[in-house]
């Protein structure tokens, strides 16, 4: 049995600090391995991007890409978190699914706009489930199990030519 006094951490676990400017001997004596003199050598810097003045190149290169203002953001869940879920008496299979009982489940942290089913993984439980979107691979594997994938995403708009 080992004593109080003989408790350690396993070899090679934890790694001492290096100390820096303690004389020449140590290795990182003197300039502490911040090598000579300029600004960098203080403590304190933040001058990444800087360019003397001059517009910085990140600055110079023209802007590319659009970010959408009104982008929705799903919350993505596979076949197989679902089925796992079910497995450790989380979810009821039997009962319908929807984001609030993914969410009560621990499944989802949260919904976000809605849920998005998708295909990884196998289906062994026989599902109703509701969510916003799926991937055609899940809308398979649900119909495969024998249960019902209910979509609540709005079609998309015809253009009226």
């Amino acid at each position: 049995m080992t004593k109080l006094n003989e408790l350690a951490p396993r070899p090679g676990a934890t790694k001492n600090r290096m100390r820096v400017g303690r004389g020449p001997g140590s290795g990182k004596g003197k300039t502490a391995g911040r090598g000579e003199k300029g600004q960098k050598a203080r403590t304190g810097v933040a001058i990444a991007g800087f360019e003397g003045g001059q517009m910085p190149l990140h600055m110079r290169m023209p802007k590319r890409g659009f970010n959408h203002p009104f982008a929705k953001s799903f919350a993505e869940v596979n076949l197989w978190r679902i089925e796992q879920a079910i497995e450790a008496g989380k979810l009821d299979a039997k009962k319908p699914i929807d984001a609030a009982a993914l969410v009560a489940s621990g499944v989802l942290r949260r919904a976000k706009d809605g849920v998005k089913l998708l295909g990884a993984g196998a289906l062994k439980s026989k599902l109703d489930i509701t969510v916003y979107a799926a991937s055609a691979s899940a809308r398979a594997a649900v119909e495969k199990a024998g249960g019902t994938l209910t979509v609540t995403r709005p079609a998309p708009a015809q253009a009226e030519s």
